[in-house]
């Protein structure tokens, strides 16, 4: 079995500006470890929230460094600067809605403003690309709601098979007749 490569982009214009210290995409990495018992191997950047570097970053990270996942944090937003979603529609081969509609029903359940996100998911070649609000608690809600629904995804990908603490996280796989 593979080691799965997943990557971790943290969208932020606090990051330019010198020491950050980056909580959210920590709070991806922390997840995925409690979620994941098969090997992984995290790839992760902090980046400004400018599209082209977004763009550039998703297409490296699918294209070159071979992520069967990637998974940002941050602008997902309704300020002029949250162009995430943008830079994932522009790179991806096809969109994903149901993640994005996931997300926010979930959302709701903890705060009205969920409305106001606009995360997204879509496929680059054999990635799935998972756009994530910023705060660490709502990351953790969103990816609790979606991710039972990963392994199957980079399943029908011919990705890296992802096996899960199910104590933790129970993926989805239909049963095989």
């Amino acid at each position: 079995m593979s080691k799965a490569k997943i990557g971790i982009v943290t969208v932020s214009d606090r990051a330019s500006a010198g020491v950050y210290e980056d909580i959210s995409g920590q709070a991806i990495i922390d997840t995925l470890n409690d979620y994941l018992t098969s090997e992984w191997e995290p790839i992760y950047q902090v980046i400004p929230d400018e599209q082209d570097v977004i763009e550039s970053t998703l297409i490296d990270m699918a294209d070159n460094q071979n992520c069967s996942l990637i998974v940002t944090t941050g602008g997902t937003g309704p300020a002029k600067r949250d162009v995430t979603p943008e830079a994932t529609e522009a790179v991806c081969d096809r969109m994903m809605p149901g993640f994005g509609e996931l997300m926010r029903a979930e959302s709701l359940k903890f705060v009205p403003t969920a409305i106001l996100s606009r995360q997204t998911a879509g496929l680059r070649g054999d990635s799935l690309i998972i756009n994530l609000p910023g705060k660490p608690k709502s990351i953790r809600e969103c990816l609790d709601a979606v991710f039972p629904a990963v392994p199957y995804c980079l399943d029908l990908m011919d990705g890296p098979f992802l096996v899960c603490d199910e104590s933790v996280i129970k993926p989805f796989r239909p049963k095989q007749k």
